[in-house]
């Protein structure tokens, strides 16, 4: 198989419905190529009580999508290509396919994301800009490219050395439209990284999906503004949850815009008055770690031994189900109570997904969704 074939391989598996990341990964596992994935998807999907035959996209399509791209002065990084950033690839939910812009090298440098609220005090883009300054010097700074503290951020690390943009649509689709110069110039001369198709115009859902590249990205994340319940502070949660750092600058407690940063404090972040408060206490390097396959390499002779799925029957999907909720279930602990083997629980819980009746989330977690409720 050709490298070229095998990236659109890659790209229809990514693109076909109830293929998320996670489940991506999964069945890159079971068939080590995504050919053989896609040839297995309509028996999973029925196995799984669905009728209807996932909408695979065809060949000619994933084609078009790789044209845009280039087109729009992107390109596609596979997880498992050389230039996929590594921390990144750490993350249970990384995306299989990002589409970057400007200089991939930046993204396998040290870097430390700065986040914070869209509608900023003055002094708190101040602080921004100058932190991010002074931390370009060493490391990459990171940021989302939203108004207030992000736009601060970009600023001042383009000053004194280079940045990443992660941003939830389109690399040729600004947004802020009042930062369409920045985008630009950031994708000519530092980074854009998006895993959203070309085109995409930004919408709420896409933010959680950014905020969680902005955290896998970075050694460690730095909240400089930011209410409760704010979009920075879902960054930094996800940032701890997969063992980065968390700092946070404090701020007045009159402020409802600090709020978030000194509750931050209160749980166990580090406190940050300047950069080297965050330079000090960031973690060494990480070691190399090899990512999980992900089939772009020419493949050993895929082996499917071991996998049963629909010939497990519908008493294993059962016991399955009823042990599942809407509320997040550990895979651990489904294993432990379910009269199956893992092997044919994991394979249970793949079929699910695919038919579209439960999801699974990062830290090996499973929910049932809401339309799979009798």
């Amino acid at each position: 198989m050709s490298t070229w074939t095998n990236r659109i391989d890659h790209l229809r598996l990514i693109r076909t419905d109830s293929v998320g990341p996670i489940t991506y990964r999964r069945l890159l596992d079971r068939y080590h190529t995504p050919a053989a994935a896609l040839d297995a998807l309509p028996r999973l999907v029925r196995a799984g009580g669905k009728t209807t035959t996932p909408a695979i996209p065809p060949a000619p399509e994933a084609e078009r999508e790789l044209e845009r791209t280039d087109a729009a002065g992107g390109r596609m990084i596979f997880l498992g290509d050389d230039d996929y950033p590594p921390l990144l690839a750490m993350m249970d939910d990384a995306p299989p396919c990002l589409i970057v812009g400007g200089d991939a090298g930046l993204a396998q440098q040290r870097c430390v994301a700065t986040v914070g609220g869209r509608n900023a005090s003055a002094n708190g883009q101040r602080m921004a800009e100058t932190l991010a300054a002074d931390l370009a010097a060493s490391v990459v700074v990171v940021s989302g490219l939203a108004r207030g503290i992000d736009t601060a951020a970009h600023q001042g690390a383009m000053r004194a050395g280079r940045t990443i943009a992660v941003v939830a649509g389109g690399i040729d689709q600004p947004y802020p439209p009042e930062n369409a110069d920045l985008h630009r110039r950031i994708a000519a001369t530092h980074l854009l990284v998006t895993e959203a198709p070309v085109g995409t115009v930004p919408q709420a859902r896409h933010f959680p999906r950014r905020n969680r590249i902005i955290a896998g990205l970075s050694l460690g994340v730095v909240v400089v503004e930011a209410a409760l319940r704010s979009g920075s502070l879902i960054t930094a949660r996800l940032a701890q949850e997969a063992g980065r750092e968390v700092f946070a600058v404090p701020g007045s407690p009159l402020d409802p815009r600090a709020r978030g940063g000194n509750d931050l404090i209160r749980q166990g972040a580090i406190m940050v008055e300047t950069a080297a408060d965050v330079l000090d206490n960031l973690p060494p390097e990480p070691s190399a770690r090899r990512p999980r396959r992900s089939g772009l390499e020419e493949p050993e002779q895929a082996s499917l031994e071991g996998f049963r799925g629909a010939e497990d029957g519908p008493d294993a999907r059962a016991q399955v189900l009823a042990l599942l909720s809407p509320e997040p279930t550990m895979v651990d602990d489904l294993v432990r109570h379910c009269h199956l083997s893992p092997s044919v629980t994991m394979a249970v819980l793949l079929e699910l997904e695919l038919a579209g009746r439960v999801e699974t989330l990062a830290g090996s977690r499973v929910a049932l969704l809401p339309d799979a409720i009798e």
